[in-house]
């Protein structure tokens, strides 16, 4: 009996009859085989993806500069006011002290050092505490307002009568005050002209006000469109 099983073995191998389900590939190796020639799903989510993430990038920096630059513009333009008032409160002062020496010198201090407080003071406490999202419309429009009062009217002013008042003495253009009352003295040598100081605070106030909410403006929309984009 195994005789006539090997032979009947043989015999179907020379026919090239195989057994059943020896042509057969395993079952884990035709579901890799098929896993590999079918492209992944979420490769080609990526790649139709990545133009639209590029896009998004480009739209984010094109909504940044543009931001930066109106920002810029006010700041400079804010800055700019305060230099123009360092110089009406040192041509008042001269004016009081009856100062006629360090002209140049004067002015130069009084434009370049009103125009830098303004604008570090500004992106101190509007610029970065709005990037931060620690104040809102109201903070941001006082803080903006106060920075155009202090470095824009009454730093300029006290400076100007400092470095006049010291000039005055210096060249003797006015009668030394008496001692211990300095800045009385002055005070009401100067208390007609100083009045004028009043116009360049309303100013500064006002635009300090509109240029804190059209910044807090410019940067929601900004906020908005990229959230949207997303």
């Amino acid at each position: 009996m195994a005789a006539l099983g090997r032979e009947a073995g043989a015999d179907l191998g020379d026919k090239g009859v195989l057994p059943v389900g020896a042509g057969e590939a395993p079952q884990d190796i035709k579901t890799a085989a098929y896993t590999h020639r079918q492209p992944s799903p979420s490769l080609g989510d990526a790649i139709l993806r990545k133009p639209m993430v590029i896009e998004i990038i480009e739209k984010k920096f094109e909504y940044l500069r543009k931001e930066k630059t109106l920002n810029l513009y006010g700041t400079v333009v804010f800055g700019t006011t305060a230099s123009f008032s360092g110089m009406l409160a040192n041509f008042i002062f001269r004016y009081c002290f009856k100062v006629k020496h360090d002209a140049l010198k004067t002015y130069a201090s009084l434009t370049t050092l009103p125009f830098l407080s303004t604008i570090i003071g500004y992106k101190l406490l509007v610029t970065d505490a709005l990037y931060s999202g620690n104040i809102n419309q109201e903070n941001c429009v006082l803080r903006s307002s106060l920075v155009g009062i202090v470095c824009g009217v009454l730093y300029p002013t006290g400076l100007a009568f400092s470095k006049n008042g010291r000039l005055a003495v210096k060249y003797h253009t006015v009668p030394l005050p008496p001692k211990g009352r300095v800045l009385s003295y002055w005070m009401m040598l100067c208390q007609r002209e100083i009045k004028g100081m009043l116009i360049p605070l309303v100013f500064q106030t006002a635009y300090g006000i509109l240029n804190g909410m059209q910044h807090y403006a410019i940067f929601e929309s900004t906020f908005e469109k990229s959230v949207h984009e997303e």
